[in-house]
């Protein structure tokens, strides 16, 4: 058997970490059995769905690298075909008009809760052996519902909750048409599933109550059994379903707060799936090791912490020229002058290993591309009289010394050493005047890194 997976996003918004994740382990089962991928976008619901979410559905996948095989298929341009199949139930029994208007379907289920019972259709329309059916009503346009078995139940192994029955008694004979002809969703995704061979349906557990459904429509049509497999929703830290308070918003506003690819795809695959001990591990290895066996029961917790502390691993880890490519937008926005100061992948590989994001680079890099302006209060109380001799002593020699990490350190222990102070009396005064701040990466390697024309130049106006 050829493995056929699909990732059918409805496009009534973006894509958010839940679709995400299911996009992740429909195409990660896809590329471990060398396996179809397949991208369909269910846009029938035409009151919500726009091209805005479907073109923020295609970015988020093409930022994830999560590239599909067969697709965008697009149900919208389907509809001739769902067409034929309801006539062909039709033909064959499967399928009936029912004439019933909204009012009255929901007068008859007024009844039953009002009895106790479980709301449902009744049936008033479906054509049974030996069975008189009303009147049909002039000029009223009827849906078209299934013929939902009577008796007995359904049942699915699924491959993440186990085995799952639900009592035939338990459905009705749901819509699959609506009076103008279009058709439903349950009725749409066992259509595409069935044309599109899908071996394996991958999705969030609140398809679960859609799932028998599907399976009588995909039986009534003569369809083989995909496996179904119903990973359990993010929550957050709190316990309650992710929402935008705990960072649930657009895949693609993680690109742009300065989270990478693949820091996000190991995020990803490790809430509600695991693989040992393994917490960090790439996307090849995760593709060869993925399987349905090892995804949890138990809803998965959305963590910002793990997922920063992820990224920082992943920074660290990433090319200098590459996060500077990265960065290089964000610092312009702030209007870094890059042309004024040192080599941006320099300062990045200086910086990179206390950064959680891109970001956070971007803004700890703009120290060396603006104009320092520290604060008075603060230059007021660090460069004392002391301070100003051991600056102009480090200054003068420093015009003379090879320009190096080493040689600056060096230099700087001497000049203490001269004028009997501690490191902080001199490596303050001394990043306040050539930084504008206090806190700063290690100050030789700083000050290497500005050069020592700069450096010069600062400290003179700085003293002055």
């Amino acid at each position: 058997m050829t493995v056929r997976t699909r990732f059918a996003p409805s496009p009534t918004g973006y894509l958010h970490l839940g679709g995400a994740r299911t996009a992740l382990f429909s195409w990660a089962y896809a590329r471990r059995f060398g396996g179809t991928f397949i991208l369909r976008i269910e846009d029938t619901d035409l009151e919500r769905s726009t091209p805005e979410a479907v073109q923020a559905i295609l970015d988020g996948m093409q930022w994830l690298g999560l590239d599909h095989d067969e697709g965008p298929f697009y149900q919208m341009q389907r509809m001739d075909r769902y067409r034929e199949v309801i006539g062909q139930m039709l033909v064959a029994g499967t399928a009936y008009h029912c004439y019933a208007s909204p009012e009255e379907v929901e007068a008859m289920r007024e009844r039953q809760r009002a009895a106790g019972d479980k709301p449902r259709y009744d049936g008033t329309w479906r054509p049974e052996p030996g069975k008189t059916l009303p009147a049909i009503p002039e000029g009223r346009q009827p849906v078209v519902r299934f013929k939902n078995p009577l008796d007995g139940d359904v049942s699915w192994d699924d491959a993440v909750k186990g085995t799952i029955t639900i009592s035939n008694r338990e459905l009705d004979d749901f819509v699959i048409a609506r009076p103008d002809g279009t058709p439903t969703y349950n009725f749409c995704v066992v259509v595409d599933d069935w044309d599109m061979k899908i071996t394996h349906v991958i999705r969030g557990d609140d398809h679960v109550n859609n799932t028998p459904r599907q399976i009588n429509v995909l039986k009534a049509l003569g369809g083989t059994l995909p496996v179904y497999g119903h990973v359990p929703m993010i929550l957050g830290a709190d316990g309650e379903k992710l929402s935008k308070r705990h960072g649930a918003v657009s895949v693609m506003e993680y690109p742009a707060q300065g989270y990478l690819r693949d820091a996000m795809l190991n995020y990803l695959a490790r809430l509600g799936w695991s693989h040992g001990d393994d917490e960090i591990f790439s996307l090849g290895q995760f593709c060869s090791w993925f399987d349905l066996d090892h995804l949890t029961k138990s809803p998965a917790q959305f963590n910002p912490e793990k997922l920063a502390w992820l990224n920082n691993h992943y920074i660290k880890a990433t090319d200098n020229a590459e996060l500077a490519q990265l960065a290089m937008p964000e610092l312009e926005r702030d209007g870094a002058q890059l042309d004024d100061g040192p080599s941006l992948p320099e300062v990045i590989g200086l910086l990179k290993d206390r950064a959680n994001t891109v970001n956070e680079l971007a803004d700890a890099a703009m120290l060396f591309y603006r104009e320092p302006r520290p604060d008075p209060t603060l230059v007021t109380q660090h460069l004392t009289d002391a301070a100003r001799v051991a600056l102009k002593q480090f200054a003068t020699a420093a015009a003379d010394i090879d320009w190096t990490r080493e040689a600056i350190s060096a230099l700087m222990k001497q000049v203490l050493a001269d004028c009997q102070l501690k490191m902080p009396q001199l490596a303050m005064p001394l990043r306040l005047l050539v930084t504008g701040q206090l806190q700063t990466p290690s100050v030789d390697a700083v000050l290497f890194l500005f050069g020592r024309d700069k450096v010069l130049s600062r400290l003179q106006a700085g003293l002055a």
